[in-house]
């Protein structure tokens, strides 16, 4: 696989609930973008967020700016 080529990878704190997003972290450096699909439908389309978005979206998560409830 070439660093052109999504590598597809889920969290490990996936609990194959179902509910889960798979990310392809290794096209950063190349493309500047971080692809991001449903795991469910690993053919459907993918959302590509420029890495300092999705590195601010990962942060408010940790923050708890996103309520479960």
């Amino acid at each position: 696989m070439t660093t052109g080529s999504p590598c597809w990878f889920k969290s490990s704190y996936s609990d194959n609930g179902g509910a889960c997003i798979e990310i392809a972290a290794n096209l950063v450096a190349s493309r500047g973008v971080v692809p991001v699909r449903d795991s469910k439908d690993p053919h459907g389309p993918a959302l590509t967020f420029e890495p300092t978005a999705w590195s601010s979206f990962v942060s408010a998560i940790r923050r708890g700016e996103f309520p479960t409830t």
